[in-house]
C-alpha cells in the first residue's frame, strides 16, 4: 500500500510577512512587499529598481552556527523553526525519527561570495580568507546548514535548480517518505536578495523597470501591461511526514500532498515549453489519481514575463481547462529558489482557510494568454484540492497537488 504523506508545519519569511499568518494576512488584505532598491543605483546597465525584500526580520542564532551561513541559510533557519514548532517537534524528539531533508536555493549566499571573490580576483592574494566562506555559499548551504543546525542524520538531498529549488524540494521530500526512506523530511527552499539576482534577469530584459517610480504596481502577473519580473527574496519549510506516523503522534494535519511531478522541457535553456508544462500537470494529476476536474485553483507560476505567463496559461488550460488562477508573486516578488515553498505554504493555507487570493495589478487580461478563471478580487468558499506549478531556467518544471485533510482530521 502506498504510504500517504502530510503536511504537519509550515514556517516562511516573506516580503509580505515573518510568519504564515502575517504573509496570509497580507494577502487577504492585497498588501505587497515590493520596494524600491536605492543601494543599486550605482550599477551601471542595472535597469531594474525595484525587489520583494524581507524587511525588520533579526534572526537570533547562536555565534557558532552562524560561522557556516550566509543571509539564505539564516532564512531558511528562521522559517524551519516556525515549521518545527507547527509541528510540535523539538531538536530532542527529531534524534529519535527517521528525518531527513530536502531544501535548496539557486546557488548559496551570493552576498557571502563578494568579499571571498574581490580579495582573490582585485586583490590576487587568499591570506585573511576565512575559513567557513565555502560554507556559506556552497550550493547545497541550506540543506546542509538546516542538518547540522537541527542534528538531522537522515537522507539530505539539495535542490539546486534556480525557481524549481523549493517545490523540487517538497516533491523530493514526498517521495522520500512514500517510498520508505524516512518518516519526515524538512522542505522546502530559501533566497537572499542580492543585485547580481536581478542582473540576472535584467541583462535578458526580463526585469520590470517601468515601474521604478511605482513599486506598488509591478509586478503585474497575466496582465497586458506588464513589463517583467520583481525579484525577490524569502525563504519556506514544510513538515512532510508519513500520515500514521504523525497520527500516533497526535502531530496537526494541514493537508496532504497527494500529487507530485517534475520533467524537463530538453529543448532550451530560456525559452519556455508549453507541452514541457502541460507534461508536469499530468504527471501530478496521473501522481494523485486525480482528474483535471478535481482541481479547484492553481497557485501559478506567474512571474510577469510576456512568454512565461501566455506559455504557462496556455498549458493551464491544456489540462485544466478554465480552471480558478492566480499568481501569488503579484504580492512577494519572484522569491526564486524559495517560491515553490512559499507558494506551496499559500496554496495550503487556501485549503484551510477557504479562500482564493487574487492577483495583484491583473487590470486587463492579456489576450494571448489562454482563457482562465483570472483570479482578480478576493474569493472566499471552500476548497478540496488545489496545484502549485513552477518553471525553471534550464525547462525544469513542477507541479504539486495538495488536498484538503479534513477526511484526515477525523481519522485522529
Amino acid at each position: 500500500m502506498k504510504r500517504r504523506v502530510v503536511v504537519t508545519g509550515m514556517g516562511l519569511a516573506s516580503p509580505i510577512g515573518h510568519t504564515v499568518d502575517e504573509a496570509v494576512a497580507s494577502l487577504r488584505a492585497g498588501i505587497t512587499g515590493v520596494v524600491r532598491q536605492p543601494q543599486w543605483e550605482p550599477y551601471k546597465g542595472l535597469w531594474t529598481r525595484i525587489a520583494g525584500e524581507v524587511r525588520g526580520l533579526e534572526i537570533e542564532i547562536s555565534r557558532k552556527s552562524a560561522r557556516t551561513m550566509g543571509r539564505v541559510a539564516l532564512l531558511a533557519v528562521w522559517a524551519t523553526e516556525q515549521a518545527l514548532a507547527q509541528a510540535r517537534l523539538d531538536r530532542t524528539a527529531l534524534a529519535g525519527m527517521r528525518v531527513g531533508v530536502a531544501h535548496g536555493s539557486t546557488h548559496g549566499s551570493s552576498s557571502s561570495m563578494k568579499a571571498p571573490l574581490e580579495r582573490v580576483f582585485l586583490e590576487n592574494t587568499f591570506e585573511g580568507l576565512p575559513s567557513s566562506a565555502y560554507f556559506r555559499f556552497m550550493s547545497h548551504t541550506t540543506a546542509a546548514n538546516l542538518a547540522i543546525h537541527f542534528g538531522l542524520t537522515g537522507r539530505v538531498i539539495p535542490t539546486c535548480s534556480a525557481c524549481t529549488s523549493g517545490s523540487q524540494g517538497i516533491g523530493y521530500g514526498y517521495e522520500t517518505i512514500v517510498h520508505g526512506h524516512e518518516d519526515i523530511m524538512i522542505c522546502g527552499g530559501a533566497e537572499e536578495l542580492h543585485e547580481l539576482h536581478a542582473a540576472v534577469f535584467d541583462v535578458m530584459y526580463a526585469t520590470s523597470t517601468k515601474y521604478n517610480d511605482r513599486p506598488e504596481a509591478s509586478p503585474r502577473p497575466y496582465d497586458v501591461a506588464r513589463d517583467g519580473m520583481v525579484v525577490g527574496e524569502g525563504a519556506g519549510t514544510l513538515v512532510l511526514e508519513e500520515l500514521e506516523h504523525a497520527v500516533r503522534r497526535g502531530a496537526p494535519i494541514l493537508a496532504e500532498v497527494v500529487g507530485f511531478g517534475t520533467n524537463c522541457d530538453g529543448v532550451h535553456a530560456t525559452a519556455p515549453s508549453v507541452a514541457g508544462m502541460a507534461d508536469a500537470m499530468q504527471r501530478a494529476l496521473a501522481s494523485a489519481g486525480l482528474r483535471p476536474d478535481a482541481i479547484d485553483y492553481v497557485n501559478g507560476h506567474g512571474t510577469a514575463t510576456e512568454l512565461g505567463d501566455i506559455a504557462e496559461t496556455q498549458a493551464t488550460a491544456k489540462v485544466l481547462g478554465r480552471v480558478a488562477l492566480s499568481s501569488t508573486k503579484s504580492y512577494t516578488g519572484h522569491t526564486l529558489g524559495a517560491c515553490g515553498a512559499i507558494e506551496s505554504i499559500f496554496a495550503i493555507r487556501s485549503l484551510l482557510d477557504g479562500f482564493v487570493p487574487p492577483t495583484r495589478n491583473l487590470d486587463e487580461v492579456d489576450p494571448r494568454c489562454a482563457p482562465l478563471d483570472y483570479v482578480r478580487e478576493l474569493r472566499e468558499h471552500p476548497l478540496l484540492t488545489v496545484m502549485n506549478n513552477n518553471f525553471a531556467f534550464g525547462g525544469i518544471n513542477t507541479s504539486l497537488v495538495f488536498a484538503n485533510s479534513r477526511d484526515l482530521q477525523q481519522q485522529r
